[in-house]
């Protein structure tokens, strides 16, 4: 076993150099139709045809490098588009070839994984080191690979090679592209459960980057195994001389922990090597599960089992697609071992990951598309990961945040209703694991059962949870509350995407009744009413010449005054008519109006009109602190609205300035607002509790629950001083534990 432990990382130079000829002897196997075999022949012989006057930096000839990352996708089983696609991976770059010449030579299905594989390694290897630019360069490598699982096959092929033969670079290039490894690669390739390239690729990261803790723990595993050595020979045959009696067939091997998990465990966790159990384990690969488990019982009746250290994923796969059981047992003389009991198929799932289930088939066609489909169910995180992947809003680092914590560091596993496995991050909530399913899912979510109870949408879900979304396509969808209980990044994406396309309708509806209107008053000043001024512009003349397709998107052009209404009625050469013009008409005064007398008047009103009425609007119901403007009403005065009112912020003509006067008198001003919460006991008391203690007073409450997604809205008139007060009151009620939102409320 010390020898089986140093080889995990042969010293620079230690790795053998392939010939084609040992390539052949592990694709021509499973590989066996002669078409699929003299393409990659032929790619092999193009490669060294391009690549023949160029060496490495190592010194060996350029050719050994395609060579070695086609040898390491053969040992992963892929398909003969992926091998040729790793031998041609750099001749776009490094030589003359096009991607035209190697679409003519190989198929638009090879030309396409070597245009990504190109477009990737023109991203050299960032210099600077801010943070910013790292996540950028980072987020670059990860789109490119996103489009196709054999580009990330190929990529972490020449990526592992790369680092194989790292002494012949200087120590900062050696250490940057470790840490890139470790960032990137690593990440992926175990998501994708390619553990024999993860883990050598880990290892050699830290032999670079930490070289003095990865030695030391290198002789502290040889120093275990070889002391263990004769009581791991005892176990191993005392367990298979009761299988050999029991007729479980099975074949049994053994593992030494990789340096980087020990590296992880001892350095980052704070655990001594006396405590870690897994260093050596032994693995009993089989036939059936019923064998696995079969197995397990023969194991715990032998040896002490230790609590807490039994997994079963076979039952519960990760997301990676592992499968297997683990147990820790207590031998004789008090040494500790690992077993893992796998059938040949997990084994191989185990070891090569995604390329186990998505190999070639002699007895198929190699269907790019359909395995890439299968790809995306198989690894449902996969899915998210390309739609990640295709989004570019926000920065690099809040991308390779969300990549991190949906995708990488994903470890809460809940269960739908049909058994599927869905992985989220800590803290996760039911509306999350909704978004997971499918955007439709958690755009309809009104409730959620979780192992058969109803729960609120903000529940959080732990591992194990049976959860099942409920649905309506009534439903009121996504609100500013959701984004408070979404934790992931995915979820709050769509949320904030359903959010701004609802914001644009309802604008959009503002605009055109605003613009419609700004319309209407313009026409009848011209003695054109609103039926006839509606088929004057509805008409193909009007809205081909403001390149507009409905008489909606013209009104919209209107509120935004391009074109202006007069611009329209010159347009259509419409003479001012006898007036029947009422001004009355385009008077928006609410009924309710709050009436001052103008001695006692808080607003001072520009021009000199001071004998005038003035009023405070209803609709917006200004108090001071607020801007304000006055809107001059024919035969009644001045009414005030704050200056950002959606009722007079496109009127130009009837307005007139106005201001707060200075040492007003003492009083209070009433505002309506809407308080948003998540429903739970005690919130509307504990709501007037927070005013009672500002001595705000309040009047006309009203309460309402929206059961779909148990939130409250409390509409109330609150009466206040000021602006400043109304503010401290707002951030006072934001306090209360499950309000999400508070607004004012303009009629």
């Amino acid at each position: 076993m010390a020898e089986e432990a140093k080889k995990a990382l042969p010293p620079n130079g230690g790795y053998p150099m392939h010939t084609y000829e040992d390539l052949k002897e592990v694709f021509y196997p499973y590989i066996k139709n002669p078409a699929d075999r003299q393409m990659i022949e032929k790619a092999y012989l193009f490669a060294a045809e391009k690549h023949k006057d160029q060496k490495r930096r190592s010194g060996e000839p350029y050719i050994q490098h395609p060579l070695e990352v086609a040898y390491i996708l053969a040992t992963l089983q892929s398909g003969p588009a992926t091998i040729a696609s790793g031998f041609l991976h750099d001749v776009v770059e490094d030589t003359d070839t096009t991607i035209e010449d190697i679409e003519k030579n190989f198929g638009e299905d090879v030309a396409k994984i070597v245009d990504s594989l190109t477009k990737i390694q023109r991203l050299k290897l960032s210099k600077r080191t801010e943070v910013d630019f790292e996540a950028e360069d980072h987020r670059k490598i990860f789109l490119g690979m996103a489009k196709d699982v054999r580009v990330i096959l190929v990529k972490l092929a020449d990526r592992l090679h790369n680092l194989r033969t790292l002494a012949s670079l200087n120590p900062d290039r050696q250490k940057a592209l470790s840490k890139e490894t470790l960032e990137v690669f690593t990440p992926i390739a175990h998501r994708l459960g390619i553990n024999t390239i993860q883990s050598e690729m880990e290892d050699l990261c830290l032999k670079y980057l930490e070289p003095e803790k990865y030695q030391r723990i290198l002789d502290l595993v040889n120093e275990r195994t070889t002391h263990r050595k004769q009581s791991l020979e005892s176990v191993k045959k005392r367990v298979a001389d009761i299988l050999f009696e029991q007729n479980i067939p099975f074949r049994m091997e053994s593992r030494v922990k990789s340096i980087y998990s020990l590296y992880r465990k001892m350095y980052q966790k704070g655990h001594s090597i006396d405590d870690i159990f897994d260093i050596l384990a032994i693995r009993i690969i089989t036939e059936t599960e019923r064998n696995c488990y079969e197995i397990l019982g023969v194991i715990h009746q032998t040896y002490k089992p230790i609590p807490g250290r039994f997994k079963d994923y076979i039952a519960m796969p990760k997301p990676n697609l592992y499968q297997s059981l683990h147990t820790s047992v207590v031998a004789g003389d008090g040494q500790t071992y690992e077993f893992q009991i796998r059938t040949e198929e997990m084994d191989r799932v185990a070891e090569t990951g995604v390329a186990a289930h998505w190999k070639y088939k002699e007895s198929g066609h190699y269907n790019a598309k359909e395995e890439q489909r299968e790809i995306e169910e198989q690894l449902h995180w996969f899915r998210d990961f390309v739609s990640m992947s295709g989004q570019q809003e926000g920065s690099a680092k809040e991308y390779m945040d969300a990549l991190t914590s949906d995708v990488f560091e994903a470890n809460v596993y809940v269960f739908t209703p049909m058994g599927k496995v869905i992985d989220l991050p800590n803290g996760s909530t039911p509306l999350d694991f909704a978004y997971r399913i499918h955007t439709r899912v958690g755009d309809q979510a009104i409730g959620a059962v979780v192992n058969g109870m109803g729960v609120p949408l903000n529940t959080v879900l732990k591992t194990g949870d049976i959860c099942e979304i409920r649905t309506s396509k009534n439903a009121p969808g996504p609100n500013e509350g959701w984004l408070e209980i979404a934790k992931t990044a995915s979820a709050k994406s769509h949320i904030r995407k359903a959010l701004q396309k609802r914001d644009a309708e309802i604008l959009k509806v503002e605009r055109v009744k605003s613009g419609k209107q700004s319309a209407i008053d313009a026409f009848r000043m011209q003695g054109v009413e609103e039926e006839e001024m509606e088929h004057l512009l509805n008409s193909p003349k009007v809205l081909n010449e403001y390149h507009c397709e409905t008489l909606d998107d013209l009104y919209v052009m209107m509120n935004a005054k391009n074109p202006t209404p007069g611009a329209v009625i010159d347009f259509l050469g419409i003479k001012r008519r006898k007036a029947t013009f009422d001004m009355e008409k385009m008077q928006k005064a609410s009924n309710k109006q709050t009436k001052i007398k103008t001695d006692n008047s808080p607003i001072e009103v520009a021009g000199g009109v001071s004998h005038l009425a003035v009023a405070l609007s209803q609709c917006c119901t200004p108090i001071p602190g607020d801007d304000i403007v006055g809107y001059i009403t024919k035969g009644k005065g001045i009414t005030i609205h704050r200056r950002n009112c959606p009722n007079v912020i496109h009127e130009t003509k009837r307005l007139i300035d106005a201001k707060w006067r200075e040492n007003l008198p003492i009083a209070t001003y009433p505002v309506d607002i809407e308080i948003y919460a998540n429903d739970r006991a005690n919130l509307l008391a504990d709501v007037l509790s927070t005013l009672a203690t500002k001595n705000i007073s309040v009047t006309e409450l009203k309460a309402k629950l929206i059961t779909q997604t148990m939130n409250d809205v409390f509409t109330m008139t609150v009466h206040v001083p000021d602006a400043k007060v109304l503010e401290d009151t707002f951030a006072l009620l934001m306090g209360v534990k499950g309000v999400y939102s508070v607004e004012r409320v303009v009629h």
